[in-house]
């Protein structure tokens, strides 16, 4: 099918900063806040960090890259832009959507439990200092019928009203919001956090450096983390690349972008595990970190009820951040081939993944007990396809596509622009996408397995 698009001009970011608030919120997401600081203090602190750094130039540049300058020479969905350069390729293209498709189906579970903890923490419920209350409060939200499909639909409402106004007008506007309002909060809750007495531990645990803890296990933990934490495999870039003008420079959009997220993981540890240290928390409990730890973090602390607020605010911006890049790559895939104007195939689409959602929303409670994998739910199962098997197979063979298929040569040229651009790394980024991305993700698919 041919684009939807032409004839007509193809909707644009506003601003160079538009777009590289846009993609930096599609890859903040829920894992940067609990899931980076907890690992990285497990994996030796600071050595980690470092180690990450390094993984972060090689595989995480390299196809943050590749993706955007696939979206922005193609002008096309993740679908679309496989099928323009090699028309037997354009199946790579639906693993991200597929994987976008499950994904936000159980991540706008997740949004539906932080809008309600949002909620509670302006009214105080949450201001409770027993961990095992506030754990039997998070399992009744969680274990019940009616609330959480209410909350799922909330989040997938939110998200879908802020697509439906386009990429200018919607995705570009919000996140201009969101971002500055995710960093300053996160930075105002990193200094609350780091002043509270007994926190030097927290604060050791993430950053000072114990090298006898660095084993091959810790560098595969850094290179899973980069590639879950900067949204890739997902066709989110190839998206948002294709409304990018040709005088867009890549390479550095490509480099603040990866930055901008590890510097928000960074904080996040800050602003949560010097605090978690403080009142003697575990840091490894995970998800529950957010909705179990840190309300009782916060319930010891001093004026900690306005610290609460302002750090399920923070959470909220991320999910909602990372959300609307999921949504926005099923949407561009509807309009470009199937014709149907935005407003209608952001309708349709939402409705398909909060249907898809409840199964997910009721596998921890009424329907507990229906296994789809072994020993898996749907909210499980879902996770496990995406997480597992499309998102690290569609990296893979993102960069088999653009090293091989497609070819360095001619995505050099075209992030060049006709020499307006400089990228002095090209023959160093041609040697990564050809080689280091390939094994590296090949890596983190077999130990996803495994």
């Amino acid at each position: 099918m041919s684009n939807v698009n032409e004839g007509q001009p193809r909707e644009q970011w506003g601003s160079k900063l538009g777009f590289i608030l846009a993609a930096a919120g599609s890859a903040v997401g829920l894992g940067n806040l609990w899931k980076f600081p907890y690992i990285a203090g497990k994996n030796g602190g600071g050595a980690f960090v470092l180690i990450y750094f390094i993984i972060l130039f090689l595989v995480g540049f390299t196809l943050m890259l590749a993706e955007i300058t696939l979206g922005r020479a193609t002008q096309l969905n993740a679908i679309g832009a496989y099928r323009k350069i090699r028309k037997s390729w354009a199946w790579v293209g639906s693993l991200g959507v597929v994987a976008a498709f499950l994904i936000l189906s159980f991540y706008s579970v997740i949004g539906g439990w932080v809008i309600n903890y949002t909620m509670k923490s302006f009214t105080g419920a949450l201001h409770v200092t027993d961990g095992q209350a506030l754990g039997m409060m998070f399992e009744k939200l969680i274990t019940g019928t009616t609330e959480p499909i209410l909350f799922h639909g909330l989040f997938m409402l939110a998200t879908l009203l802020i697509v439906l106004g386009g990429v200018g007008g919607g995705i570009e506007k919000s996140n201009k919001i969101f971002m500055p309002g995710l960093f300053v909060i996160i930075i105002i809750l990193a200094i609350r956090s780091m002043t509270l007495p007994g926190a030097s531990e927290g604060i050791k645990y993430l950053l000072v450096p114990d090298f006898s803890k660095v084993t091959i296990g810790v560098v595969l933990d850094a290179l899973g983390q980069v590639f879950f934490s900067l949204s890739l495999g997902m066709g989110c870039m190839i998206t948002y690349g294709s409304y990018l003008g040709k005088d867009s420079n890549i390479p550095q959009s490509s480099i603040i972008i990866p930055l901008i997220d590890t510097g928000v993981a960074i904080l996040a540890g800050l602003a949560v595990l010097p605090a978690v240290f403080a009142f003697g928390f575990d840091p490894s409990s995970g998800p529950g970190l957010i909705f179990v730890t840190f309300p009782a973090v916060f319930a010891k602390m001093p004026l900690g009820s306005i610290f609460e607020v302002m750090f399920f605010l923070l959470v909220l911006f991320a999910a909602l951040s990372s959300s609307i890049s999921m949504l926005e790559v099923i949407v561009a895939y509807v309009v470009d081939e199937w014709k149907i104007n935005r407003k209608i195939a952001t309708l349709l689409t939402s409705l398909i993944i909060f249907l898809l959602g409840i199964p997910a929303t009721l596998s921890f409670g009424p329907w507990s007990h229906i296994t789809i994998l072994p020993g898996r739910g749907f909210f499980d199962t879902f996770d496990f396809i995406a997480s597992n098997v499309l998102l690290p197979l569609g990296g893979f063979l993102l960069c088999i596509f653009v090293g091989w298929i497609w070819g360095t040569e001619k995505a050099i040229k075209e992030v060049r622009n006709n020499g307006k651009i400089s990228f002095q790394w090209a023959g160093i980024w041609s040697f990564l996408v050809k080689y280091v991305g390939p094994v590296a993700i090949l890596i983190v698919m077999v130990r996803s397995f495994l």
